[in-house]
């Protein structure tokens, strides 16, 4: 069955009041009036019914099997308004392709791409009132794939729904750009190779909450996760894809399978590389990096992802070594990318990548 945008059904809310951003925005707690909404039926031959609609509550059957089995799968990238007005979103390609990828593994139906963005174009486009112009403000996109049979028995579902919603964040640390402590555990494990590490699925993150709690109780922001088999390869941080500095490196964790392929960790790595920087994705040892913070040959640790853009790490906690690197001012290098990569986002410096779709 093709779908293209001229089969989207439009059912648009009149706006009972102006629409009104609240002044202080919380991450991930407010939404747009709209949402897309697209449905599979394996009987019917497909995706079908793509529309445009009121943000309302889903019926769900109790027993649909999402809520027994997790088959679900999601995405997160924004839209920013730049100073001229112009609307564009963030290698929104990247993320279409990375859905599809969790879905082929997660044995879910994959989507066309086309249609997808032009769904989030067209949904952004009606929402942009939402879109907040503050600095480090965003209008963040939530595309979400989950099994909607009710059915109870272990087998890949045969019908899904696919929503895209949209909120406007903030800031994803309030303080702005400023250190985050981290925890390095060995107590907990978030994924193994050849398993779903590498896909955007519900489980891995609700797999996360024990250490994150942990990590929270002893006054940590995020946990640093290591690998599963031996416990002490560096693999990702929390939401975020994790970066070294060291004297004549910048080293990241190459992609095993156990770890989320990050767009803003592919458009670092790019830039960095432009830059003339001696880049290497490879296996990065937990005892590395306590030996080089000791001979002082690592210089700065970062995190990158969608939510928080950079993030630099300003202390890190393994076992009783406690790593102090920037505790009261970010790292000058971890700026400097992220004003880099924020300035493409936010228009404020030439896309020479053509990193940015705006809408028309």
């Amino acid at each position: 069955m093709v779908i293209t945008m001229e089969n989207i059904i439009y059912e648009i809310a009149e706006r009972e009041n102006l629409v009104e951003i609240p002044e202080k925005l919380i991450f991930g707690r407010t939404f747009t009036d709209h949402v897309f909404e697209m449905d599979y039926d394996e009987a019917l031959g497909g995706w079908h019914s793509p529309t445009i609609k009121k943000r309302t509550k889903l019926e769900l059957s109790p027993a649909a099997m999402v809520l027994h089995y997790g088959q679900s799968i999601f995405e997160g990238l924004k839209a920013y308004k730049h100073n001229d007005g112009r609307i564009a979103l963030f290698r929104p390609e990247k993320n279409i392709e990375r859905l599809n990828n969790s879905a082929e593994r997660m044995c879910i139906p994959k989507v066309d791409p086309k249609l997808v963005l032009d769904a989030m174009l067209e949904l952004v486009k009606l929402e942009q009132n939402w879109i907040p112009t503050l600095p480090g403000h965003a209008l963040y996109i939530r595309p979400v794939v989950f099994a909607t049979d009710p059915f109870l028995g272990v087998k890949p579902a045969s019908n899904f729904k696919l929503v895209i919603l949209l909120s406007p964040v903030g800031p994803y640390y309030p303080e702005g750009f400023k250190p985050v402590p981290i925890l390095a555990t060995d107590q907990y494990v978030r994924a193994v190779r050849k398993g779903v590490g590498d896909c955007k699925t519900a489980g891995n993150y609700a797999a996360s909450l024990a250490a994150q709690r942990e990590a929270i109780k002893q006054g940590y922001t995020q946990v640093l996760w290591l690998d599963a088999i031996h416990l002490k390869f560096l693999e990702e941080v929390g939401t975020m894809n994790i970066f070294v500095k060291f004297k004549n490196e910048i080293a990241t964790p190459n992609l095993t399978g156990s770890i989320l392929p990050g767009v803003t960790r592919l458009s670092v790595l790019q830039i960095l590389r432009d830059w003339g920087m001696n880049v290497n994705e490879r296996m990065i040892g937990i005892d590395e990096i306590v030996t080089r913070y000791e001979n002082g040959s690592l210089e700065e640790m970062f995190g990158t992802g969608t939510a928080a853009v950079i993030s630099c790490v300003g202390r890190l906690k393994y076992k009783d070594k406690i790593l102090k690197m920037c505790e009261d001012v970010g790292g000058d290098f971890s700026k400097k990318l992220y004003d880099e990569i924020t300035g493409i986002q936010y228009g404020r410096i030439e896309d020479r990548y053509n990193w940015l779709t705006y809408i028309d």
